[in-house]
């Protein structure tokens, strides 16, 4: 009998990348590396999902699986790759969308770099591309190899050089967001428009014209965009949180295949194995008792790194998120032999940056943010996030008021074509053409009783202002402007991000098969709204909660910690399994992580954050949390199932005395 050859084991045994996946050098220069960054790509591509694993779609990024390869095309480690693309900047406050160029776009991204490589410097992939454009890029999936377009003496690559883009008549890099490429050693080819509504002229030529060889290749970074690299991490938050509750786990899904990953997470399918095995959890082997407090601390300690993973990005880059959700954050374990459960390796990793940018106001009491991707609604997102009000308006000067420490402040009069519901917090923009050219005001508006019906005051805050520019509108005093651009933008900082923490809280500890986050997430904000109306300096949170919840059945049946698990289990008796103060204070934590709710909230609005210091409104849910995780820690030490006979016990008489 022949003896089977070495290599006769099939190409994915061989390598470790998934059978019908190919993985792609992103750079030609990478073919003959020891190690490759590569893509994941599908030869025959999937119906719904295509040839590429798409991650993340974010406003100025598309975020791919890749992998880290050998030299002998081995797997060696899952890897995000993150390619720029800035289509997605256009629709915005059109006074900051004039402010947006490709040179801030290419700053931010450098410093979201190094935000995540100081946050997380083991999983970050140190490249040259997080500052320098890489050659546009695209993938030959029956090669298996990257294709960039021209020749190898004289490559098209994203033009950066503004005088040649003004000599041609077209935007210049710094100062838009339009990008093309061009033959630097041969301009006279002329240039590629890169960017949707890129303006176009004689000068220019469509992609698919110019960029003929590349046709029926699929397009990787065809903007010649800044890139980088992280490490990946499998699970989902959700699925993490459910897998803690008893759900197995099949894989990472594309399309209509399932990815599935070596190691740890081979064992993770298999739910009943992985809840009383020994491998994954310490209290595994001690029934349902030991497993539901471990539960619970497992997941206490996966949103508290969460909330600190937030502050610590806010911290560096001084900026709200705006855009928080469960798909912020993954998660991925670890082998540590037999030192520790599986389960204990768990490492929370922040994968999505934040969508603000501060508005140019010159001001020194507030700072204004907006998205970049504005629309849509989101249960993470609170009422009023994507609330801005747009339109043109007669606006009246009634006066430039005295200077503030040489600003300038004015009152008018707008006059709204449509009524709206406007708050005295919200921040108004005003575009007024004058002789000196346009200037862009910010202000609030605030009603008063006398004023017509549509008629609203105004009062601009201190803005720094040409000397010329304060002549011209001090001169334009009971002038009336007609249809002049305005927009309201409400006044959102950080405590939307507490909000959308509040929800991913209610995600992750009430959230089960039987109780939707919608059904939950009311339930929660129906008891914040009840604790508010029963506030009492003398009564704690906890006890109120624990009150509100003793006297009415359905916060009993509808906020016990029953819904921690998977399968369906009588609230009274998950009472029994873990201490019922120690929920009632994971309840209060929760409920005052919703700004503006009640008198127990963190922040009393969304705009309640120091202007200065965004991050401090972080520290308070992040003392009260590390409280009880040291608490819940201590439980697991705890010969917890010996005792439940007492508490039941103790449970019984509690129950006959509020009979």
């Amino acid at each position: 009998m022949k003896e089977p050859m070495p290599n006769s084991k099939p190409l994915a045994i061989q390598t470790g990348i998934p059978e019908g996946y190919s993985a792609i050098p992103i750079q030609e220069s990478d073919a003959g590396a020891t190690f490759r960054l590569c893509v994941l790509a599908r030869p025959i591509p999937d119906p719904s999902a295509g040839h590429l694993v798409l991650l993340r779609d974010l406003p100025d990024a598309m975020v791919y699986l890749g992998c880290l390869t050998d030299a002998g095309g081995r797997l060696r480690e899952w890897v995000e790759l993150w390619v720029q693309n800035v289509d997605g900047l256009e629709s915005s406050l059109p006074a900051l969308c004039e402010s947006f160029s490709n040179h801030g776009i290419d700053q931010r991204w450098d410093k979201m770099a190094q935000s995540f490589r100081a946050l997380n410097p083991g999983g970050f992939i140190q490249t040259h591309w997080e500052t320098k454009h890489c050659l546009p890029t695209f993938l030959d999936v029956g090669r298996q190899q990257p294709v960039h377009p021209g020749t190898p003496e004289n490559r098209w690559e994203l033009c950066q050089d503004d005088a040649a883009l003004r000599e041609a008549g077209l935007p210049a890099y710094g100062t838009s967001l339009f990008r093309y490429l061009y033959h630097p050693k041969t301009r006279e080819s002329g240039f590629v428009p890169a960017v949707a509504g890129a303006p176009t002229n004689s000068a220019t030529h469509p992609m698919a014209e110019a960029l003929k060889d590349i046709q029926a290749q699929i397009p990787f970074n065809p903007q010649g965009g800044l890139m980088m690299a992280q490490s990946f991490a499998p699970l989902s938050y959700e699925e993490y949180v459910d897998l803690l509750g008893g759900k197995g786990w099949k894989g990472f899904e594309h399309g209509r295949r399932v990815l599935n990953f070596n190691g740890v997470y081979r064992t993770l399918d298999d739910a009943s194995q992985m809840q009383e095995g020994g491998s994954h959890l310490f209290l595994g082997g001690q029934g349902r008792a030991g497993r539901f407090v471990e539960m619970f601390h497992l997941k206490l300690q996966l949103f508290v790194e969460a909330l600190t993973s937030v502050r610590a990005f806010v911290e560096r880059e001084q900026l709200p998120f705006l855009n928080l959700a469960a798909d912020s954050f993954r998660v991925s374990l670890s082998e540590v032999g037999a030192k520790l459960p599986f389960l204990w390796t768990a490492r929370e990793s922040l994968v999505k940056p934040s969508q603000a940018y501060a508005l140019p106001v010159a001001s020194s009491d507030f700072r204004y943010f907006i998205r970049t991707r504005p629309g849509g609604t989101s249960i993470y997102h609170p009422e009023g996030l994507n609330a801005s009000i747009r339109g043109s308006g007669n606006v009246r000067i009634r006066k430039v008021l005295p200077p503030d420490q040489g600003r300038t402040l004015l009152e008018g009069t707008l006059v709204l074509h449509e009524g709206a519901n406007i708050s005295p917090h919200d921040l108004l923009w005003i575009r007024l053409p004058l002789p000196t050219g346009r200037v862009d005001l910010y202000g609030h508006l605030y009603t008063n009783d006398g004023l017509a019906q549509g008629e609203a005051r105004f009062r601009t805050v201190a803005q720094m202002l040409a000397p010329e520019v304060v002549t011209a509108l001090r001169a334009a005093e009971g002038v009336s402007f007609a249809r002049s651009p305005f927009e309201v933008v409400p006044l959102l900082s950080t405590p939307c991000d507490l909000y959308a923490l509040g929800v991913l809280a209610v995600r992750t500890f009430l959230v089960n098969p039987q109780n939707s986050l919608a059904v939950a997430l009311d339930e929660v904000l129906s008891l914040a709204r009840q604790a508010a109306a029963e506030y009492s300096a003398d009564a704690p949170l906890s006890s109120r909660i624990y009150s509100i919840l003793s006297a009415n059945p359905r916060f009993a049946k509808s906020l016990a910690p029953h819904h921690l698990i998977q399968e369906p289990m009588d609230p009274m008796a998950a009472f029994e399994l873990l201490p019922p103060e120690l929920w009632y204070h994971t309840l209060a934590a929760m409920v005052r992580l919703f700004p503006g709710i009640g008198p127990d909230s963190y922040c009393k609005d969304y705009g309640d954050a120091p202007s200065l210091a965004l991050e401090v409104v972080f520290n308070a849910p992040l003392e009260d949390l590390e409280k009880l995780l040291v608490r819940s820690r201590s439980l697991i030490v705890i010969d917890w199932n010996a005792n439940r006979e007492i508490h039941s016990a103790i449970r019984d008489v509690l129950d006959r005395e509020h009979a």
